[in-house]
């Protein structure tokens, strides 16, 4: 029976398509090997605890270490009873003892029962192992970031007081995994315990690690290892589809590889395509998995909306925003890392965000797609925005009033007027980034009189209607001319010859009928000067 593709915890090489997990980290054996102490953080799902225990598995059976992966996310509810979450961190490692290594490498049984002081327990049992073993311990201690404030402390104090007893008295490399990175502990410590009587909360780490996504070459070779099990063949062009929709987060380029072999093309002798590949993505958005439902989750931590809403509207951060604030975003997955310019992670979760953040809207919305299209199958832009001129007009701050994201909430009601029409047939792309003053929108509508056509991702020999939206929030005097250029671009870039430009006007005393205008047929500014333009206010 051919392997699967696994959106459900670890992978077990015997039953999921598994790339080799050290490909991706080839310097962990080094640290190791060097004594040191390091942290490994990641977004969830995206290979930490697969890279780690296989590690784990290989270090234990070549001879020259005993190493053991466990999780102390059991703790998680302990946070202010340190023996209860010593405790039951300690329960885990002796169950992952017992059964992922042989009787002669396990702790003996004792170590547990006759701790001296149950809160010092890890320190305890860790250095009589270590004592005992005839092979220097490794440890890899997974979701680190569950537990915090006495309980964090007390782990880390522990792992600290040891650090100066190994290889000997105690571990000779140790491994935090989670989600953050160390710097990100402190905000799990009560701020008069912060420091830890150090500098940093965790200052004998040599190394904060990071796991990447997987390379175009990556994804390749992971869809091949089905392939050859099963003979369907992936065309290169799905394969670079696949990674221009996920750009290579592990738990995406699964799920959509699992939507697509066990549900769309069941039938091995047919060739996966990039239409398969949109169909699919189609399927993962409305679905909402818990793994994309977990990150809309985070979208309601003030933290995170520091950052996401002035990427939603191409804004710059406020004073507010801090620089661990930005990393803490990329740490969760939801967006880029810095130094590079801060977007949406990937296609896939730029589409999730604002249709989750809007959904409630869409819900209400009395509006259907029919109204929009005209006899010859067309959409009738001018109609769409001439209505939700009015209905903005009408209940514009009625939402408004009810948006977290409050600076993002004009944009956010355009995508839900927007998303309830081409629901029923197109497609609405999103492009925004920080920094960029304003965000660039493509409807894709297919022009066909008929329903059963009119379906993401395009029937093939469909023509595609492609309307370009520039979207921007009126700052100054400037914003439309800004605005034109910044249309200009975005139509030289697609290849299509006119456009639309929406400017917001949220200042305080202007009047509905100064801020709703229409102004047809508008000449770009140069080098733009053969493209057109409908400015709307709004």
């Amino acid at each position: 029976m051919p392997r699967s593709f696994n959106v459900a915890g670890p992978n077990q090489p015997d039953i999921h398509y598994t790339l080799d997990p050290e490909s991706r980290l080839p310097n962990l054996r080094t640290l190791i090997d060097q004594r040191n102490y390091f942290v490994l953080h990641a977004p969830r799902q995206t290979g930490k605890t697969t890279l780690l225990d296989t590690l784990a598995r290989k270090l234990t059976a070549e001879g020259r270490y005993t190493a053991i992966h466990f999780s102390i996310e059991g703790s998680r509810p302990f946070s202010k009873d340190v023996v209860a979450a010593i405790t039951t961190a300690l329960d885990s490692l002796r169950v992952n003892a017992k059964i992922l290594l042989p009787e002669s490498l396990r702790p003996r049984a004792e170590l547990f029962e006759n701790i001296p002081d149950p809160a010092d327990g890890i320190l305890h049992v860790l250095s009589e192992w270590a004592q005992q073993s005839a092979r220097p311990l490794v440890v890899f201690i997974d979701e680190i970031d569950a537990i915090e404030e006495d309980a964090l402390i007390a782990v880390l104090h522990q792992l600290r007081s040891g650090y100066k007893l190994r290889p000997q008295g105690f571990p000779q490399s140790v491994a935090l995994i989670g989600m953050r990175d160390v710097r990100e502990y402190r905000a799990r410590i009560r701020p008069e315990r912060e420091s830890l009587g150090s500098a940093s909360p965790f200052n004998i780490k040599a190394e904060s690690l990071t796991l990447k996504n997987f390379s175009l070459d990556q994804v390749a070779a992971l869809y091949h290892q089905h392939t050859e099990e099963t003979g369907q063949v992936w065309s290169d062009e799905a394969v670079a589809k696949a990674y221009e929709l996920t750009q290579g987060q592990p738990w995406l380029v699964n799920a959509l590889a699992r939507q697509i072999v066990e549900n769309d093309v069941t039938d091995r002798a047919v060739a996966i395509t990039p239409t398969h590949i949109d169909a699919a993505k189609e399927t993962l958005i409305l679905r909402r998995d818990t793994h994309l439902d977990s990150l809309v989750e985070r979208l309601h931590e003030a933290r995170v909306r520091r950052v996401i809403e002035p990427v939603l509207t191409g804004s710059y951060t406020g004073a507010d925003v801090y620089n661990d604030d930005l990393l803490y975003v990329a740490d969760l997955g939801l967006t880029t890392r810095p130094p590079a310019q801060i977007r949406i992670a990937n296609s896939i979760y730029a589409e999730v965000i604002p249709r989750a953040l809007s959904f409630v809207m869409q819900s209400n919305l009395p509006i259907q797609p029919q109204w929009y299209i005209m006899p010859d199958g067309r959409l009738d832009v001018i109609k769409l925005f001439s209505e939700f001129q009015q209905f903005f007009r009408r209940d514009g701050d009625f939402w408004l009033e009810r948006y977290e994201y409050r600076e993002a909430g004009p944009h956010l009601i355009l995508y839900a007027w927007l998303q309830r029409v081409v629901n029923g047939g197109g497609h609405l792309q999103r492009e925004s980034a920080l920094g960029i003053k304003r965000a660039d929108l493509l409807i894709e509508w297919p022009v066909t009189t008929k329903v059963e056509l009119r379906r993401w991702p395009i029937p093939s020999g469909v023509i595609v209607q492609r309307e370009a939206l520039e979207v921007k929030l009126y700052r100054d005097s400037d914003t439309e001319l800004e605005g034109l250029k910044q249309l200009g671009e975005y139509l030289d870039r697609l290849g299509i010859s006119s456009g639309h430009l929406l400017i917001f006007d949220c200042r305080a005393g202007r009047t509905w009928d100064e801020k709703i205008f229409r102004h047809d047929n508008v000449m770009l500014p140069a080098p733009y000067e053969h493209l057109r333009a409908t400015v709307w206010g709004f």
